[in-house]
């Protein structure tokens, strides 16, 4: 399978034997933190960072799958240019229907009796749109998960258009409720990949991507996963012990940001375990919220967040940014108004 992939063009990785995580770093690599891009791991064709390593290497492929037989395959989205729309079947709480579409009001004339998973928020979706739903595209690669759920694979046909992924933050942003998004600097599990919860199996006839259509681009772009280019360093104003001047939020603001902002910074005396992303998210997401009333601008609110996130981890300044965007569109579809003016 991970030959399959690499001649279609998209990059694989190892995942760990009956997981759908990838295979572990080698020990220096967990003793050291580092980024990806100064690992000298990859380029001497290991492993290590998971998606970062990601190669269409037929060398590789055979020197990683021999080796290890029992290795599950994942494909670095980003690189291959796919954009797979992620659809959960968990059983879970449905929440109010004003958070199962992101920015879409839902009527009380529309009946939602039996709604119960992603499968039909992405129809609800798609119904509105007058579009039928992605999970039923017999054109393009659709893959069922172990869980009950469903990867439905896109090609990006527009590749100076990026798309970001939106899993594993909290809030995250989202296309739907219980339907997420894996493209850049994400990954997804591979067909026929083996885990101890069962395999992830191709639906119908289509094994290659098709195109994403175009109604779904513009639902993508409209929730938040285009992102803005966001400035690598923030521009400061105000003193700070470094003597790098720093910048603060407006009063009202202020009162209710600032501390969020301390706990992000705050993580620069833990490595790791600190609960870095949460914290960051949860900070841009009332950032968010405060943008629709004016309470903040929205540049200073990414230079406050970049500041902080800058400050407890410089060596993923990336990783930062992509935290901040997704958790600033999210924040700002749930505007909220401190007490006070700013």
């Amino acid at each position: 399978m991970a030959r399959w992939c690499a001649r279609n063009g998209w990059p694989v990785h190892p995942l760990a034997a009956g997981h759908k995580t990838p295979v572990a770093n080698c020990e220096p690599c967990r003793q050291q933190r580092h980024a990806p891009a100064d690992c000298p791991c990859i380029p001497a064709g290991r492993w290590c960072h998971g998606f970062h390593a990601a190669t269409v290497s037929d060398e590789r492929i055979d020197a990683w799958w021999s080796a290890h037989p029992g290795w599950g395959v994942g494909v670095s989205c980003g690189p291959a240019d796919l954009v797979v729309i992620d659809v959960d079947a968990h059983a879970a709480e449905v929440p109010d229907r004003s958070r199962l579409l992101p920015g879409i009001p839902i009527g009380q004339q529309v009946d939602l009796t039996g709604l119960a998973t992603g499968f039909d928020t992405l129809a609800l979706l798609a119904a509105l749109r007058g579009r039928p739903s992605p999970a039923e595209d017999e054109r393009t690669l659709r893959v069922r998960t172990p869980s009950g759920g469903m990867h439905i694979w896109y090609r990006n046909p527009h590749p100076e258009i990026r798309y970001r992924s939106s899993t594993g933050s909290s809030p995250k942003v989202a296309l739907a409720w219980q339907v997420d998004v894996r493209s850049d600097n994400g990954y997804i599990v591979a067909p026929t990949t083996r885990t101890t919860a069962g395999t992830y199996t191709p639906i119908g006839t289509a094994r290659r991507a098709a195109d994403l259509p175009q109604w779904l681009a513009a639902e993508l772009a409209r929730t938040g996963h285009v992102p803005t280019s966001v400035p690598a360093e923030p521009s400061p104003s105000g003193p700070t012990p470094g003597g790098r001047a720093r910048r603060r939020a407006p009063k009202a603001a202020g009162r209710v940001l600032e501390p969020l902002l301390a706990e992000v910074a705050a993580c620069a005396v833990v490595a790791e375990g600190a609960g870095f992303t949460e914290k960051l998210n949860r900070a841009a997401f009332t950032a968010g919220g405060l943008l629709p009333g004016g309470h903040l601008g929205e540049q200073e609110a990414r230079e406050l967040l970049l500041q902080a996130a800058q400050r407890a981890r410089p060596h993923q300044q990336r990783r930062n940014a992509e935290i901040i965007e997704s958790a600033l569109s999210a924040g700002a579809q749930r505007p909220f108004h401190p007490k006070g003016r700013s």
